[in-house]
């Protein structure tokens, strides 16, 4: 009876969500789009950091361990984390690229003309490529920031069973681990900063700042490229930036691989050796066989990823545009 008497609720006229929508729009299908592809490739993701980490005869052999050991949900062990800080970094990384490419499309149209280099968004010009290196660059540097703990964290529970095991027998034989309970990837990271401080969740930050800069540099320059190469005069087909998306993420991982290797090698290190313990001194080499350990299974998992990643991103995208438009 008294409900005749609350006032009726109005939007403010001075919030326009149509207009955020379409300002945030990269935002948005960067984070919708993260979660999705995430969850689905994050097994592979798995199998990839503890083919690094410790010496399996083949991916199957990884797989029917961590399966007999630790069940499906060791699959998805530690995914916690990376659901977390891969929507946050994608999110972040997008946006920060998209406008760094209008800051160094804009200094250095003046120095290298107009004939040879067009705004974001317009028709490609032969040094495009350029603030498309330097954006992702960027945009891979500030991220590390906020990724590197994430993934610390996310390591160590991937190969938590792995260390226990290890506490009794040689690090290059993963066999018999036993089954425990798991502690869970928040008790992990407090576990973490219990042990080594809160400073303890960059370990190895030198190393993944070197794989995000470079690693997010070609990954963005390879999309763009594939992109632009597959379009039609219409625009990009579905199937183009699906292909795109598939071959930034491999060609990017191929070429960047081994420092990602040396990253989880590292961090490795630190885990299994008590704060203040020097760690082994293991020289980087880049052609070395080891550095390419789980090479195939991360190829596979980062052409899957993105280009569902890319497929969805841009359809989101889209779609926020044609609701806005309605």
């Amino acid at each position: 009876m008294y409900l005749c008497c609350l006032p009726k609720y109005t939007p403010s006229p001075n919030v326009d969500f149509n207009q955020l929508a379409k300002k945030y729009r990269t935002e948005i299908a960067a984070s919708a789009s993260s979660c999705v592809s995430t969850f689905i490739a994050f097994p592979l993701d798995s199998v990839k950091t503890r083919m690094q980490a410790y010496k399996f005869r083949s991916f199957w052999d990884c797989v029917t361990q961590t399966k007999q050991t630790e069940g499906m949900r060791g699959f998805w062990r530690g995914s916690l984390a990376p659901l977390a800080s891969v929507t946050l970094v994608r999110t972040v990384s997008f946006s920060i690229y998209s406008k760094s490419k209008q800051v160094y499309a804009s200094m250095l149209r003046p120095v290298l003309g107009e004939n040879l280099i067009s705004p974001p968004n317009t028709l490609n010009k032969p040094c495009n490529p350029i603030y498309w290196f330097l954006a992702g660059a960027t945009a891979g540097g500030a991220i590390t920031f906020i990724a590197c703990p994430f993934e610390f964290t996310k390591l160590s529970a991937q190969i938590e069973l792995l260390m226990l095991r290890s506490k009794r027998s040689s690090l290059d034989d993963p066999s018999h681990i036993r089954k425990y309970k798991n502690k869970g990837t928040l008790q992990g990271a407090k576990d973490i900063v219990k042990a080594r401080g809160l400073l303890g969740l960059y370990s190895g930050f030198h190393l993944h700042f070197v794989r995000d800069s470079l690693g997010t540099a070609m990954y963005f320059t390879f999309y763009e490229g594939g992109k632009t190469l597959f379009s039609s005069p219409e625009g990009p087909s579905p199937w183009g930036i699906a292909v795109s998306g598939g071959l930034c993420g491999l060609l990017s991982w191929i070429l960047i691989y081994p420092v990602d290797s040396a990253k989880s090698i590292y961090q490795r290190d630190v885990l299994t050796h008590q704060p203040g313990q020097p760690l082994p001194k293991r020289p980087f080499r880049f052609f070395n066989r080891r550095m390419y350990r789980g090479l195939g299974v991360s190829m596979t998992r980062s052409c899957i990823l993105n280009s569902v990643f890319f497929s969805s991103y841009e359809y989101i995208k889209g779609r926020v545009n044609d609701f806005v438009e309605e």
